[in-house]
């Protein structure tokens, strides 16, 4: 037991070394604070500025003129006159009847059958 308690405080005196000491810093100081003095005498009055050019103010606008005479209308030209109309053409001969063709053979019964092949 008496080895124990030796071990026991020697663990226990490793592990208070081992922890990390805190510093304290001490407080800041109060910001010092600067009053302004009293204001100084008043400075010396500026010479004067020199005096503008002057700018003409146009005057009042003038009358209206009178009004201008109308002009005269123009006359009307002339219609010209109407062409005359051409004469009528003639009017062509009837031609002749024409001659009336052959007669054909009167038709057959049961006869041949034609069969008609288009050319290509």
């Amino acid at each position: 037991m008496k080895h124990s308690l030796l071990l026991a405080a020697l663990v226990a005196m490793l592990g208070l070394t081992a922890c990390e000491k805190t510093t304290v810093a001490p407080p800041a100081a109060a910001p010092v604070v600067v009053v302004p003095g009293p204001a100084g005498p008043a400075g010396a009055t500026g010479a004067t500025g020199s005096t503008g050019s002057t700018v003409a103010v146009p005057g009042p606008t003038g009358a209206t003129g009178a009004t201008g005479a109308t002009g005269n209308d123009g006359a009307t030209g002339s219609t010209g006159s109407t062409g005359s109309t051409g004469s009528t053409g003639y009017t062509g001969a009837t031609g002749a009847t024409g001659a009336d063709g052959s007669k054909g053979d009167t038709g057959k019964t049961g006869g041949d059958t034609v069969i008609v092949v288009p050319q290509k």
